[in-house]
């Protein structure tokens, strides 16, 4: 779950990195499905933990009510495999690529950070 930090800035959960990045790109958004099915397709080839949908949409609501996301429905999808389901589109917001470059900031600075010895 995204954090707020002191100074406003918000720090974002690995998923919702993940969802972010995905979506980056795409101004007409990207469909709930497809932002799953992208960041599976990462995580198997990364040897990473899958999420499903019980992780996915959750986080796009709460990202959405964050101001993270905006949300569209799109037309009715035609084709057998959609059953004629409505598809929620999903693009980033400003609040969501000022998130996603302070976090990407954040990981940054932890990689540059010096090594402690124990």
């Amino acid at each position: 779950m995204a954090k707020k930090q002191d100074g406003g800035v918000i720090i974002l959960s690995a998923t919702e990195e993940d969802i972010l990045t995905v979506i980056w790109g795409h101004s007409q958004g990207v469909y709930g499905l497809d932002i799953l099915n992208r960041i599976n397709k990462a995580n198997k080839e990364t040897n990473r933990r899958e999420i499903g949908v019980g992780s996915l949409y959750p986080a796009l609501k709460r990202m959405e009510q964050q101001g993270l996301v905006t949300a569209r429905w799109g037309e009715e999808a035609l084709g057998e495999e959609s059953g004629g389901a409505r598809r929620r589109y999903y693009a980033i917001s400003a609040d969501g690529k000022t998130a996603l470059n302070a976090t990407q900031a954040y990981r940054q600075q932890l990689l540059s950070s010096p090594t402690l010895v124990i």
